[in-house]
């Protein structure tokens, strides 16, 4: 994974972008590990003072974080980081899935080092259920839980408890929202008007959408209309079809309530209407409603088969090099199409479309402008002496401080994990980033995490592949979620 666009953005940041075996170090061994300093210590509370003496801990992060070091220690600085904690921060893989096996390693083994551990929002939950991080529900202040319960991001904090107990064991450090891209020269020149109906933050529906980016490709003879993900991969299962099915009502396990579990005792509800519109209105997407008899009337041939073997890079590259109308992706692809190499204020950015509203829904957290959740977490090692614990606890405390958030959305482009900070002067005035804050925040109010459990790995490569096969024509829509359903409940009854 690569870093990309003008405030550097990293690719993989969403954790979708992963291979499509990551798993989540499979198998239910391992606990807290045996490590010789504080060993299983999930539940004591830490001593959150200063310390006296000098002490440096270690931050398994990424490449990015890694090569601006300085600019991070410098903002922990800032931020009220005592002078005596030092932050040794560790290059960690690109590739979320080599993170996450590497960490499973380090926690098995009863590793003390690294104290910290930053942690995809896509795969914190596995390592709580095995009860190999820290729980900071225990080991924290009860306001520095409150703080973070009640004024950040609410699906990333989900995405941070146990399932069971609703104890906090991680921190957001950073989410990630997806949106819709658009030529907004193109679209005013075909005769919309984006500003005056506040595409911004308003959402339009799925139809209308369609309509608008066939009128504007024809008008503009232009290869493409709507870039989109739908490979054999994570972010089809993850993201791209978890938001058109949920934007219709649909979801893979009813309620909301039951994305993480429990496993095997919850309804698998991919066989209903509102999961079918959604394959259909996409067949229509890249078929057209005419020849195909199983794709959903008045909606647009706007995609291009190629979106079927396209991941996030692949299909920004035909938008980003000017020949498609609109694209769904990550906020690094904000950071490049609109600098000034690109776009720049050319460039229109709306929340995803819906099918339902939330209203004609079914099932509550479903219908409406959904995106998909992305991010990651700050974790604690169990296994790190008090020592370690303590220091290690005075460098969240600096994370969690507004002005080191808003330095990192300035240096790094990591969004801010509180959605008040989006609508805060600094955060407007940041380069290219800055003039799309609001739609961040509406992105992030309708963030819907992936159903993240031990089996999710095996779900997730059986649902991109039934639902791939069903936007080629492979199958009809009823007979590859009938085949969805069936293998689903196989893995829920395996556990």
């Amino acid at each position: 994974m690569k870093a990309a666009g003008a405030s550097g953005v990293a690719v993989g940041l969403a954790g979708c972008i992963s291979s499509t075996n990551g798993g989540d170090g499979e198998g239910t061994e391992g606990g807290s590990g045996g490590g010789t300093g504080s060993g299983n210590g999930n539940g004591e509370q830490i001593d959150t003072s200063a310390p006296s003496e000098d002490i440096t801990i270690q931050w398994a992060a990424d490449s990015r974080a890694a090569d601006n070091a300085d600019a991070l220690r410098q903002a922990l600085r800032d931020a009220g980081l005592p002078d005596s904690i030092s932050v040794e921060i560790l290059s960690g893989s690109q590739v979320t899935d080599n993170r996450q096996s590497q960490y499973q390693t380090w926690l098995n083994g009863g590793r003390e080092e690294p104290a910290l551990l930053m942690m995809d929002s896509g795969w914190t939950i596995p390592f709580i259920a095995r009860e190999q991080i820290q729980n900071l529900s225990a080991a924290l202040p009860s306001e520095w839980i409150s703080e973070v319960e009640d004024t950040y991001f609410q699906a990333s904090v989900q995405t941070a408890q146990s399932p069971d107990s609703g104890d906090l064991y991680g921190i957001p450090l950073f989410p990630d929202f997806p949106t819709v891209q658009y030529r907004k020269d193109l679209v005013e020149q075909a005769g919309y008007d984006p500003e005056g109906e506040n595409w911004a933050t308003e959402s339009m529906q799925w139809q209308a959408f369609s309509e608008m980016v066939a009128d504007v490709q024809q008008q503009n003879d232009l290869q493409f209309g709507f870039n989109f993900q739908a490979s054999v991969y994570e972010g089809l299962s993850c993201c791209d079809f978890n938001e058109f099915m949920t934007s219709w009502g649909g979801a893979y396990f009813g309620s909301h309530d039951n994305l993480f579990g429990p496993v095997g005792d919850r309804p698998i509800t991919v066989e209903e209407e509102g999961v079918l519109q959604s394959i259909r209105m996409i067949r229509s997407f890249i078929h057209g409603e005419g020849p195909d008899q199983h794709g959903l009337e008045g909606y647009q041939n706007i995609s291009p088969d190629a979106v079927l073997q396209w991941v996030e890079d692949p299909s920004m590259a035909p938008f980003a090099n000017g020949n498609a109308v609109a694209l769904r992706n990550w906020p690094y692809a904000i950071a490049q199409n609109g600098s000034e190499e690109y776009f720049g204020e050319d460039l229109g950015v709306m929340p995803i479309p819906y099918g339902v509203t939330q209203e004609e829904a079914q099932y509550e957290g479903t219908g409406g402008p959904v995106a998909a959740l992305g991010g990651w977490h700050i974790t604690m090692n169990p296994n790190s002496s008090s020592q370690q614990k303590s220091a290690a606890a005075q460098v969240m405390r600096a994370m969690m401080s507004e002005d080191f958030q808003l330095r990192m959305f300035e240096v790094m482009g990591w969004i801010p994990p509180r959605p008040e900070l989006l609508q805060s002067d600094r955060a407007s005035q940041v380069p290219v980033m800055g003039r799309y804050v609001e739609q961040l925040r509406v992105a992030g109010e309708n963030a819907v995490p992936r159903p993240v459990t031990v089996v999710w790995p095996q779900q997730s490569d059986r649902i991109a592949s039934e639902v791939n096969a069903a936007y080629a024509q492979n199958k009809t829509p009823e007979q590859a979620m009938s085949d969805l359903k069936s293998s689903l409940e196989q893995i829920e009854q395996s556990v």
